[in-house]
């Protein structure tokens, strides 16, 4: 009687198992496009999107912290390097993010790292080459997603900072390889 139940449970059990795995590996690509898609209602591929302060009313991301000012850049490789320029705010912490397609950080620098200088940061892919004066962050994706963020000890700084960091641009360059 057992043995006739052996085999369904065990394709059963193979069938959950193959359903775990591909919800693990799914999973975190459909949260980054969700993200990728949201985000990049603000400003189109390879543009940052400046964010308001966030507020209880208007949260561009889960969570925000209230005293970061939050700027976001969807990028995509396809058509070659994209190039990350962030503007230093001087006596305020700072750092930028990026994130692959997976979710999987790729590199962060702050104002630590740069000593106070700017970030210049070539986001490509293997067989890309970063134009001088760029530190190369090498992608296993082609789409992913830049994130600035910028602390304030008193809201009331947001209009300085603000135009500090609009001074950052995420810019495509032609693919040369």
């Amino acid at each position: 009687m057992m043995r006739r139940w052996i085999y369904p449970i065990l394709a059963g059990g193979i069938v959950a198992l193959g359903a775990y795995q591909a919800t693990l590996l799914a999973t975190p690509y459909a949260l980054m496009s969700a993200a990728m898609t949201k985000i990049g209602a603000q400003a189109p591929a390879n543009r940052f999107a400046f964010s308001p302060m966030a507020t209880v009313d208007n949260q561009p991301i889960v969570r925000p912290s209230p005293d970061l000012s939050y700027s976001t850049c969807v990028f995509d490789l396809t058509k070659g390097p994209v190039l990350l320029d962030v503007a230093p705010v001087p006596g305020r912490y700072w750092s930028v993010s990026i994130f692959d397609a997976r979710t999987d950080v790729a590199a962060v620098r702050s104002d630590r790292d740069t000593r106070g200088g700017p970030a210049r940061l070539a986001l490509m892919r293997q067989g890309q080459k970063a134009p001088s004066g760029y530190e190369p962050v090498l992608l296993g994706y082609d789409r992913g997603l830049a994130l600035i963020r910028i602390l304030l000890a008193n809201p009331s700084e947001f209009p300085v900072v603000d135009a500090i960091r609009r001074k950052s641009t995420c810019k495509q360059r032609p693919a040369t390889n």
